[in-house]
């Protein structure tokens, strides 16, 4: 595998400002996807992927023919190409650290911005290896460009070695992952694979077919504007009914003091005024009675303070987002198994767990398509301090190039 070819890949994507747009209701959310998809069916026929298709919602697909003649079932590997809307995927300034030495990297002197590992301590991890980051101006893209270039390269190593016998793969790269509606319009049945892994995952060896389930919510209060001179009896404060109801919410189970397998609330944001305001959050947990436990405490709260505040008016949707993927993947755990060998003998030690998240895997498999998620590589996603160790982006390529051969080997007759 060509180290400079991979790298250079994964930069070219980089460069490329696919970020999603959650306002927007168009697919893909935003035009400039079409960049990078172009730029990616160009490169897939260029490398000899057959079938190669993109349709009118920016889903592309491609197709590795079989080069055994025995059946195997049709695996495939999606990545998604969108960025997030978190932080600007503009003017991606990729930076090489190169024999990591386990301090501080400067991302911008002039703005001052440090990669600290006395913050970040998982950069520990990666003492001795070359490390991609941002300029501290940007993110950097490893979510999920780090995926395509590991899928395309895979692919394309796999054509050049068919002394490695693999049964028909199917690959797919999406758009607007990153604002959860990647998979709304994904075609299952056209993309015909018996089951799929995403490449989406984070640190070297993740291999997760646990999501959390998933809703958003969205909470609009009405309430009365008045000169606060003559306000006395009559004034509705909509920011203060606000603070109230984020300060009924549980107190400790939010993101920033949850861990593993416990569930939050996530207040996203607030904008408005007296007279109206509105807050948008997300509810998230494993395991499905205490998902719905959590809509059920929003809906008491939102219906306590109209009890309270009768001059107040409030309008309260709650949307289910995704599931979690264990219910559809553990029926079929063979394929975390495949994966779990497969990196075995790629020398990774597999880390096997719940992701606190979810990936087009979590909606997918739920439309009939298995899908248990894998790591990409990068570290710090959705932001400025974004990175991505070398050796993982390698090794991921290696997995997927494993994951082939192993399933051709495993149902060889």
């Amino acid at each position: 595998m060509q180290e400079k070819k991979i790298i250079e890949r994964f930069i070219r994507y980089v460069k490329v400002d696919s970020q999603s747009d959650p306002e927007s209701a168009s697919t893909p959310s935003t035009q400039k996807q079409w960049d990078i998809i172009h730029l990616l069916v160009d490169e897939l026929k260029e490398i000899g992927l057959s079938e190669v298709s993109v349709d009118d919602y920016g889903y592309i697909m491609a197709t590795l023919p079989s080069n055994v003649s025995y059946e195997v079932p049709t695996v495939g590997f999606i990545a998604h190409y969108d960025t997030s809307p978190d932080f600007s995927g503009a003017n991606v300034n990729p930076q090489f650290v190169h024999n990591y030495d386990g301090g501080d990297i400067v991302l911008n002197e002039k703005e001052g911005i440090v990669l600290s590992p006395t913050y970040f301590p998982d950069l520990k991890k990666y003492i001795g290896q070359t490390i991609i980051t941002t300029d501290g101006l940007s993110l950097l893209g490893a979510d999920d460009k780090a995926g395509v270039a590991e899928i395309v390269s895979a692919m394309e190593y796999l054509l050049a070695h068919p002394e490695i016998h693999h049964g028909k793969i199917r690959i797919s790269f999406t758009p607007d992952e990153e604002i959860g509606t990647g998979p709304h319009k994904f075609d299952v049945p056209k993309f015909g694979a018996q089951w799929a892994y995403t490449m989406d995952g984070s640190h070297i060896g993740e291999l997760e077919y646990e999501s959390f389930n998933a809703a958003g919510a969205k909470i609009h209060i009405k309430g009365k504007s008045v000169h606060p001179g003559t306000a006395k009896g009559r004034m509705v404060n909509a920011v203060l009914i606000a603070s109230e109801l984020i300060e009924a919410l549980p107190e400790n189970e939010i993101p920033e003091r949850t861990e593993g397998r416990e569930g939050f609330f996530h207040v996203m944001n607030i904008k408005g005024d007296v007279e109206d305001i509105y807050i948008n959050l997300i509810i998230r947990d494993h395991d499905r009675n205490k998902f719905n436990a959590r809509k059920e405490l929003l809906h008491t709260i939102v219906k306590d303070l109209q009890e309270l505040h009768k001059n107040a008016a409030f309008e309260l949707e709650v949307v289910d987002q995704y599931y979690n993927m264990r219910e559809k993947i553990e029926p079929v755990i063979h394929i975390v198994e495949i994966a779990e060998q497969a990196m075995k003998e790629v020398g990774i030690t597999p880390i096997i767990q719940a992701i606190r998240g979810g990936t087009d895997g979590a909606q997918l498999s739920f439309k009939g398509l298995p899908c248990p998620n894998i790591f990409a590589g990068g570290v710090n996603f959705h932001g400025k301090y974004e990175y991505l160790p070398v050796p993982s982006l390698l090794k991921a390529v290696d997995v997927i190039i494993k994951i082939a051969e192993l399933t051709a080997e495993r149902y060889k007759k």
